[in-house]
């Protein structure tokens, strides 16, 4: 059976409609993004000419940031170059990758070189379109009325995704193939994602093949390569995203993937390489060049890591994606170095920066005791240590109490601390914590036996990582053999108990799922839905695009219609 979309009629070519979805511009909110003024207000004048009132401008990334969090923009139009050497294409990953803007919203690229079109439109999180310049006020209303249209036919995905209703979301794009086919592939690109995203790998490679019989585009073979990946069919999967580099060499996410699967091959040297190409080709990437800095420290490429840690932090200015953990992975590295001096100062920047944060001071005294450690002042850092202990205690308390994320290397650096100064009893039950309760992140646990590698002790390390991982098997099993056996109530409290006792992914994802369960069978109960909710969002926390979680998360979903219960989308 044929793919190729059938031939139909153009909806933007009648007149009623072309003048329906013209008179609908004139109701949207607009925010137009510049760094120079004069450009903004040029803008704003077309926009007035199309009836356009609600306009907002910004003329740096950080002002984006506030009013996008202040307002909800129907539209975007971002110019390519902005401030601190960032483009819009970047500004867009951090909006989306942050979920600041829903995907309803029209985000539109403005530039002056044709080149910069080639890039963005391969990428990842592409926009929805591009503006040359220089436009007319009506290839402007052209532009936005056909973006507009397609945010309209694909409304409904976009609907059931915020909902966190996946299930409904993949019915949605089955409607849009079967009646819109003009946009027939974006309404697949959507399924098969979605497909991924719960786990239902076989069939996103179906839908994904189904694709490339009809067009070859970068994003199929990367989604075929995924979920051949998923299935552990890692030669086919690197062969496709090898292909993917060659002939989309712009298209950066293939190489983000393909250094997964080195990862997952071993092969950490060409992980580094992958990831590494495409940092070269958008060295402005925070998230991005965190990894490189990640790998490159596993690799004991410490220069790499120094390079790649101090580019975070610099491009990361005013960004929301900036963290404590940003200035501890590079000073943990200068350290690593033996850049002692080096590596006091960067702390001294985390102090400043994030003056009254407890986690930063934790960090800045965790830096000052591994550096009095390896000068040999070994007392010296025994009382920082000792300092850091007793903070870490308040920070675990207060984010207990209000959601917070604490963060789980600089729990493992004071571990480290904790080795080099001789409280081992601290540092195993710290250890032991971390390692339970992220059993699934395999870059944690490898920073975990690093650490025992660095303070002697590799066959401990293994040892403590064995036992965590028995005991989160017999812990899991006893709920889950509760569960089969029909005894649901006792499911329920053997995995709340269990969630409760390791907050790890795997717990408290099934913990969840337990609670709605059970509620599917006996009714609806606040006070545990309250508690699976929290349970969703603390796993969300650890890993949004876990298939787990989206399972769990369409159950919930699925439950609470039963019942004609509101969902919570947070």
């Amino acid at each position: 059976m044929s793919t190729s979309p059938a031939k139909a009629p153009n909806p933007l070519d009648n007149e009623e409609m072309l003048l329906i979805l013209q008179q609908s511009l004139r109701k949207k909110r607009v925010l137009i993004v510049d760094r120079h003024a004069p450009a903004r207000d040029s803008l704003r004048l077309m926009l007035g000419a199309l009836d356009v009132t609600q306009v907002h401008g910004a003329g740096s990334s950080a002002e984006v940031l506030r009013q996008v969090k202040a307002n909800r923009f129907d539209i975007i139009l971002s110019d390519f170059v902005l401030d601190d050497d960032r483009d819009g294409q970047q500004l867009l990953e951090e909006l989306r990758h942050t979920h600041l803007i829903p995907l309803s919203t029209v985000y539109m690229i403005i530039t002056s070189e044709r080149g910069h079109t080639n890039v963005v439109a391969l990428a990842e999180l592409a926009p929805d379109d591009y503006l040359i310049k220089p436009f007319t006020a009506d290839q402007l209303q052209l532009r936005l009325v056909r973006a507009i249209y397609k945010k309209h036919v694909l409304r409904h995905i976009y609907e059931q995704l915020e909902r966190g209703a996946l299930q409904e979301a993949i019915l949605a794009c089955d409607r849009v193939i079967q009646q819109q086919p003009s946009y027939m592939y974006d309404a697949l690109r959507f399924k098969g994602e979605l497909l991924h995203a719960l786990g239902k790998t076989r069939e996103a490679e179906e839908v994904f093949r189904r694709v490339l019989e009809g067009r070859v585009v970068p994003w199929a073979k990367m989604g075929l390569a995924m979920a051949l990946r998923d299935r552990g069919s890692l030669d086919e999967a690197e062969h496709l995203a090898e292909q993917v580099t060659q002939e989309a060499p712009d298209y950066l996410s293939a190489y983000d993937f393909l250094a997964s699967v080195h990862e997952a091959q071993g092969r950490l040297p060409e992980a580094q390489q992958a990831l590494q190409r495409a940092a070269d080709a958008s060295p402005h990437n925070t998230v991005r060049q965190r990894l490189v800095g990640d790998v490159a420290a596993r690799n004991k490429d410490f220069l790499s890591a120094e390079k790649a840690y101090g580019k975070v932090i610099e491009r990361s200015k005013g960004s929301s994606l900036r963290t404590v953990d940003d200035f501890a992975n590079l000073s943990r590295v200068l350290v690593e170095r033996g850049d002692v001096a080096a590596s006091r100062r960067i702390a001294a920047d985390m102090k400043r920066e994030w003056r009254g944060d407890k986690q930063a001071e934790m960090a800045a005294l965790v830096t000052e005791s591994l550096c009095l450690s390896n000068e040999g002042a070994a007392d010296k850092a025994q009382h920082l240590v000792d300092q850091a202990l007793a903070l870490q205690k308040s920070i675990e308390t207060e984010a207990q109490a209000d959601g917070r994320h604490v963060s789980q290397r600089l729990a493992v650096d004071l571990a480290h601390a904790c080795y080099t100064t001789g409280k081992k009893d601290d540092a195993g039950r710290i250890m032991r914590q971390v390692a339970a309760e992220n059993n699934e992140d395999t870059h944690l646990i490898d920073h975990i036996s690093n650490v025992f590698a660095k303070t002697g002790q590799p066959d401990a390390g293994k040892t403590l990582l064995d036992q965590v991982g028995q005991e989160i098997v017999a812990l899991n099993n006893k709920g889950v053999m509760a569960a089969r056996s029909g005894d649901l109530e006792g499911a329920v409290q053997l995995l709340i108990q269990a969630a409760e006792q390791v907050p790890n992914l795997q717990f408290l994802v099934n913990a969840a799922k337990a609670i709605f369960a059970l509620m599917d069978k006996k009714g609806w109960d606040d006070e545990l839905a309250a508690r699976a909710r929290d349970y969703l969002l603390r796993a969300q926390r650890k890993d949004r695009k876990s298939a787990k979680l989206a399972s769990a998360r369409e159950q919930y979903v699925s439950v609470a219609r039963k019942y004609g219960i509101a969902i919570d989308n947070t």
